[in-house]
């Protein structure tokens, strides 16, 4: 049997072009340390107060790393939704569509997600102007619509920084025309940019029609992760675009649902104050989640967007408070082995694939 799975590693290995230069699972994030971390830096929470339905059962015993085929950038759309049709690239006059059927990017794979971030209208139709948000650069794009999806590839993705970018401050215009027909409202013929305002940004499979688990856990894992990142002043919900703290969105599919609940963190540069540093966690999330107007505006002027992407699977509830702790706050894993599929550090310049 290790030998079957062998061959079956080697096979996807080749499928998604390993080029034998990817970081390796010790090299790419640093894992929780008991000498550093204490000695329950790898324990459980005991005090969930959710669990997942009985019966609920993945696959345990595939390897993980290194695993993922790798991407450029990463394009959320925002539908209002947390389900959608088994490709979303098939919602008839959505976005996704419009862009899928768009030539790609001249940077790099487009990783294309729908999301359950609100529309501008709070509405589901996909016929009313939506917003998308754009990874590693932590931007937001305004007043986008199916025909202006060219010029959102051509003006704003193929100038944004990608997962293999150093670390520069992202220059995106803040508003441009989008190329549509005479006659289209002013209202539509213009794509606006600005900053995500939020450190982080964990982002949950959800997409029921895929696999029903996805559809059972995210719900819950989502209530544990607030939960933990409430007392810290971090938790903002959909609608909250205060500066700071955790974003939780919901998206569509991003392989491997059996492995469910996949988790794919993304983090600004030392999101907290605390990667790499000793010294009262909560009080340097707080003050972190909460700055002053000056320095928020320091910060934008200066955004790099994400510097990391943390790809972890089989997250159970009682994983939560763990994954709060030292992966959002601190940028590290505590499951390396069991959990952690891979994802980019731009600082460093290395990535798992």
């Amino acid at each position: 049997m290790a030998g079957l799975k062998s061959l079956i590693n080697s096979a996807k290995r080749l499928a998604i072009g390993d080029s034998g230069t990817k970081a390796g699972i010790d090299d790419l994030f640093p894992a929780v340390d008991k000498a550093v971390d204490g000695d329950d830096c790898d324990h459980d929470c005991e005090s969930c107060s959710v669990h997942y339905p009985k019966g609920f059962k993945i696959d345990e015993s595939d390897e993980l790393f290194g695993l993922v085929k790798g991407w450029s950038t990463h394009v959320l759309v925002a539908t209002g939704k947390t389900d959608w049709v088994r490709d979303v690239a098939d919602e008839k006059g959505s976005v996704m569509q419009a862009i899928a059927n768009c030539k790609g990017p001249s940077n790099g794979r487009l990783m294309l997600s729908a999301s359950n971030i609100p529309t501008p209208h709070h509405t589901s139709e996909y016929s009313e102007p939506t917003r998308v948000l754009l990874l590693p650069a932590f931007t937001i794009i305004d007043n986008v619509t199916p025909a202006t999806a060219p010029a959102l590839i051509t003006d704003v993705i193929d100038k944004a920084p990608t997962n293999k970018s150093p670390l520069a401050p992202v220059e995106l215009p803040a508003s441009l025309p989008a190329p549509l027909p005479e006659g289209t409202p002013a209202a539509i013929r213009e794509l606006t940019t600005r900053p995500c305002p939020h450190h982080a940004l964990i982002l949950l499979c959800s997409q029921k029609t895929r696999d029903a688990r996805c559809g059972q856990s995210a719900p819950l894992i989502r209530k544990e992760l607030q939960r933990h990142l409430q007392p810290l002043g971090l938790y903002r919900d959909l609608d909250d675009e205060r500066p700071g703290g955790v974003g939780i969105y919901f998206i569509s599919h991003v392989g491997g649902h059996k492995y469910s609940a996949n988790m794919m963190i993304y983090r600004r540069p030392d999101a907290f104050g605390r990667d790499a540093k000793k010294g009262d966690g909560d009080n340097a999330a707080r003050e972190k989640s909460g700055q002053g107007e000056k320095g928020e505006q320091q910060e934008q002027m200066d955004d790099v967007g994400a510097a990391q992407c943390i790809w972890l699977a089989r997250v159970r509830p009682e994983d939560c408070e763990g994954i709060v702790k030292f992966t959002v706050l601190q940028g590290k894993v505590v499951k390396p082995q069991s959990q952690l599929r891979g994802g980019f550090d731009r600082a460093r310049g290395l990535l798992s694939w």
